[in-house]
């Protein structure tokens, strides 16, 4: 085969959850032996030339003799990680004649090579599969990769486990290796119940509204009072994701190199972080291309910081904006990242340092302890949260009493997904994502409303932010209740959640 023509193998580079197309462009040149990789690579793909070398060898090819010059394009792309090892090596065998060039234009390849043939899974293959299908062509992705890559929808995926197999099944695409995988039955991940939780009534009824509305929770009590327990279980309360939501889930999670199947079942994602938690670690970052963190790994789910004062207040703060947008952009020096970000926070605090009631008389902690310890928690951050609930000790008559029947929670989801329905009907969205016009449409109070609102801003401080989450919170409680208009027993209740007391 002249080496005047390049051959070129189509695979997929990782940017955030997008696969922006790579061409692997193969050439030999005369001289003395080498293998020189252009096209923005960073250091594990520069040392694909070593995986290649030995794949080929141990697969039994031929590896050429002289000078391999391999074109990633575009070369303004910067390239990470070893999913082009595959492409590279397809791409060399085809330049030296073990396979013909018109085999690789029907597939595109992800995949990374050891130095004995296998190849190993990569992350974002989901991503690349539905790329892959919507130009046009299947996709060839590691044996760990196949199941994920099958949640691509009409798209032919052929899953291999070492280099020989990827080789036969360019030469015969009909043939029975590399067989399109079938999404596996994973079984459906338990729910917990909110009936575990014993007493409670005022925190159950903070994670129907939440529920129902997609709004964010501070609970703060001591120890013990169950609001672990509560934040477990409001993805519970929640309906399943639908399956376009389910697979941007997975894709978010494909990206970060995990893959949950609880979220083929449209299982609402529940993460909790601990609260020493990087800013990297929570809203994502990390090498020349950043990874999702933690919330974007909770989207369209939960998000859970217990222990909220004791996070960095740096990283709190870098929640304002991705509570606000519903998406985080990280920006580096070669670009751009974008992960989804559409989360429900429910936090978690104690009253005070020593984890006591505020007020009970073998509390240690003095009043200015106290006043440091929630101020860990700045004011901005507060204010986007539209539910703050008091979970306070519960004695042993309710501990102890007869469990209740799970038939309340049922009623519960009944309501939510009632509730839901309403709003998706009204705005096309939850009442949580409403913009300042759409208040004014959705949310109109009468003159008692306006007038209970005004004494309300008056007296509590609220900020034009904080009154419109009120008024959303409202209208998740209209909406609850099935009827029209706001009322001022729903404005009063959603006032009552606007603060916090710390003293039982």
């Amino acid at each position: 085969m002249s080496s005047a023509h390049p051959v070129a193998v189509v695979s997929r580079a990782e940017r955030g959850i997008d696969a922006p197309e790579v061409v692997i462009e193969t050439q030999l040149a005369g001289g003395l032996p080498g293998f020189a990789m252009v096209g923005l690579p960073e250091t594990a793909v520069r040392e694909a030339r070593e995986r290649v070398k030995g794949a080929i060898r141990a697969s039994r090819f031929a590896f050429p003799k002289g000078k391999i010059i391999v074109n990633l394009a575009p070369a303004d792309l910067p390239k990470e990680g070893g999913r082009f090892d595959l492409g590279i090596a397809l791409g060399i065998l085809a330049r030296t004649g073990a396979l013909p060039a018109q085999c690789l234009a029907r597939f595109e390849v992800i995949g990374e090579l050891g130095l004995y043939g296998e190849i190993r899974p990569v992350r974002g293959a989901l991503s690349a599969a539905i790329a892959a299908g919507n130009a046009g062509r299947g996709i060839i992705v590691p044996l760990q990769n196949g199941h994920e890559g099958a949640l691509a929808h009409g798209v032919d995926v052929r899953a291999v486990q070492h280099l020989d197999e990827a080789c036969a099944l360019l030469l015969a695409p009909d043939g029975p290796i590399g067989r399109r995988s079938d999404c596996i039955a994973y079984p459906a991940p338990l729910q917990l119940e909110l009936n575990d939780v014993k007493g409670q009534p005022g925190a159950k009824r903070a994670l129907e509204i939440a529920a129902a509305g997609g709004h964010h929770v501070l609970l703060t009590g001591p120890p013990g009072t169950g609001k672990t327990m509560l934040a477990e279980r409001l993805t519970g309360l929640l309906p399943p994701l639908n399956e376009a939501d389910a697979l941007e889930v997975v894709r978010v999670h494909s990206a970060y190199g995990s893959f949950d199947p609880g979220l083929l079942h449209g299982a609402r994602p529940l993460r909790a972080p601990h609260h020493t938690a990087s800013a990297a670690a929570l809203v994502g970052g990390g090498g020349r291309i950043p990874r999702p963190g933690e919330i974007s790994l909770a989207h369209n789910g939960v998000l859970f910081l217990d222990e909220l004062p004791e996070f960095d207040r740096r990283v709190l703060e870098s929640l304002r904006q991705p509570l606000e947008s519903g998406s985080i952009e990280l920006a580096r020096a070669r670009g751009r990242v974008r992960y989804p970000a559409r989360f429900q926070l429910i936090a978690a605090m104690n009253p005070c340092p020593a984890g006591r009631a505020c007020g009970v008389s073998d509390c240690v902690c003095t009043a200015d302890q106290q006043r440091r310890y929630r101020s860990r928690v700045s004011g901005p951050l507060l204010d986007r949260i539209d539910l703050r609930v008091d979970v306070p000790p519960i004695g042993s008559d309710v501990l102890f009493a007869a469990p209740t029947e799970a038939a309340d929670t049922a009623q519960m989801r009944a309501r939510i997904v009632a509730a839901r329905h309403t709003q998706l009907g009204r705005a096309g969205k939850l009442n949580s994502a409403l913009t300042a016009p759409e208040i004014d449409t959705y949310c109109a109070l009468d003159r008692a409303g306006r007038q209970l609102m005004g004494r309300a801003m008056d007296r509590l401080g609220l900020s034009a932010r904080g009154t419109h989450r009120v008024l959303k919170v409202a209208r998740t409680l209209a909406d609850l209740a099935g009827v029209a208009q706001i009322t001022t027993q729903h404005l009063a209740e959603a006032i009552a959640f606007r603060e916090v007391p710390f003293d039982y």
